[in-house]
């Protein structure tokens, strides 16, 4: 069975309790005396319940064809059981779903700090304290990019706060100890280290996690992951699971990128990011290669929007952003991240490597928009059958010339002009350097492929033994690839 990336939160419905034993650590413990720690962090944690109505019958009121809610059985021999008895069932019947979750106090003021998915779309939310005190609460502001939410609650007296650290300063190895209700059992304590850092997990642009071992269940969403110095170095949010319980694999959005969301939560109740308008991809050993550089370092520009603040500012396709705003770029996952953390409107300096040789930028940060995103797919929309342009074969590839209906199924834009790939031989050099059928080649070695014509009189100008810089769209997206000339 696959492990999975799962978030935390637990259901009301939850049925069935996972117990678990010491394991290794029953013989004994080697770690930092907690328990005077222990005691004083308890307070600053919160037990998180938020409700939902769900509408269920033959309206369809919940999204699928007769309301059918979001169904755990989809593809097994009960999936038309269950949907059957749901559209059996009154229409516009409604009942309410809750989820449990953590948080973690940090002001006085009542806010608290904790995962989104714990509060999105929820109807009512109570939050019980520590001393069992229970107050509804209000959402103030959420960014579902980061997952975190800040939420509000109106107490009566002073409440204790948690002390915010430096993610940076959390280590690989590392104690750390996280404080949550796992399963609805409230103020949890587990014990664990940093197992690693910058962990990607799919999550969204933004993935920098803090990987730990100390067990994280679900119900332990949006609470803290302290050090042994009490302060809070990361929000949990996620696990890797084969089980749905813990695996000694779980995740926490570090503390630090929590302290630059929750400000603007507070004060706008969203996230206002810096953005560039470029489509990066990771550089690797065969892309340096064809580009002439000793490393594979920096962020590569597959594409520049037009009159977005990068183009003003002078970046081009196939710089390599080597450092933005005098912070070095060793992986390309940084740089969103960087870009985003920058204030809007700032002049920020960019270094480029262009041609083998450095280039110096300076572009103002622009604001980033909420865009949807849609996936292209290579089919012909109007239904129609229409006549095939000549083909011609290349390096391996069988290229036609881009018709108005090839664009139109690609999502290739005016102004790029590029040749539609019809086939490529399993064989061949472009098949092993990962050209595949329904590609738009753009260019070669920087030299532009509007036609079939400039494609073959681009493929003739290589040398054996080389590797060639191929730019191509896929799925309306700009892609680098080296391909090796034989």
């Amino acid at each position: 069975m696959k492990g999975w990336i799962g978030r935390m939160t637990a259901g009301a419905a939850m049925a069935t309790l996972l117990l678990s034993s010491w394991g290794a650590q029953a013989g004994g413990w080697g770690g930092p005396e907690l328990v005077e720690l222990v005691k004083r962090l308890k307070p600053v944690v919160v037990n998180i319940s938020a409700t939902q109505k769900t509408h269920l019958g033959g309206n369809g009121k919940n999204g699928g064809e007769g309301g059918m809610p979001g169904n755990p059985f989809e593809g097994t021999p009960y999936e038309d059981l269950l949907k059957r008895f749901f559209d059996m069932m009154p229409e516009d019947q409604a009942f309410k779903s809750s989820s449990l979750g953590s948080g973690v106090i940090i002001d006085k003021e009542g806010l608290i700090l904790t995962n989104n998915h714990v509060v999105e779309e929820a109807d009512n939310i109570t939050v019980k304290l520590f001393d069992d005190r229970e107050f509804p609460a209000e959402v103030v502001g959420r960014d579902a990019k980061t997952d975190l939410a800040l939420i509000r609650i109106e107490p009566k007296g002073d409440l204790p706060v948690a002390r915010l650290g430096d993610s940076d300063k959390a280590e690989v190895g590392s104690w750390v100890v996280a404080i949550g209700n796992p399963f609805g059992l409230e103020a949890t304590v587990t014990t664990g280290i940093i197992s690693a850092r910058g962990r990607v997990i799919g999550s969204g642009p933004y993935d920098n996690f803090l990987q730990t071992d100390a067990a994280i269940n679900p119900g332990n969403s949006g609470g803290p992951l302290f050090n042994t110095e009490g302060d809070v170095v990361g929000i949990n949010t996620a696990i890797y699971s084969r089980s749905g319980g813990s695996m000694g694999i779980g995740f926490a959005i570090p503390v630090n990128l929590a302290k630059t969301v929750a400000p603007q939560l507070k004060a706008s109740g969203k996230v206002v990011r810096g953005w560039l308008g470029v489509r990066i991809q990771s550089m690797n050993k065969e892309l340096a290669e064809a580009m002439g550089l000793s490393g594979k370092a920096g962020a590569l520009v597959a594409s520049v929007d037009a009159e977005s603040p990068a183009e003003k500012g002078g970046l081009r396709t196939g710089d390599v952003i080597l450092k933005f705003d005098g912070k070095e770029v060793n992986r390309m996952r940084e740089l969103p991240t960087l870009v985003a953390e920058t204030p809007v409107g700032r002049d920020a300096p960019v270094e480029v490597v262009r041609d083998g040789k450095t280039v110096h930028l300076s572009i103002k940060v622009g604001e980033m928009k909420e865009e949807e995103s849609e996936v292209a797919l290579l089919k012909d929309k109007s239904g129609k059958k229409s006549d095939k342009p000549e083909q011609t074969e290349v390096l391996g590839m069988t290229a036609r010339d881009l018709t108005p209906e090839l664009r139109r199924q690609l999502e290739v834009k005016e102004p790029v002009k590029g040749v539609y790939i019809a086939n490529v031989a399993p064989d061949s050099e472009a098949f092993k350097a990962g050209i595949r059928r329904g590609d738009v080649i753009t260019e070669i070695n920087r030299k532009p492929t509007p036609s079939t014509s400039e494609l073959v009189k681009a493929a003739k100008g290589l040398n054996k033994g080389q590797k060639a810089l191929i730019l191509l769209m896929r799925g309306g997206e700009p892609l680098f690839l080296a391909l090796d000339v034989k």
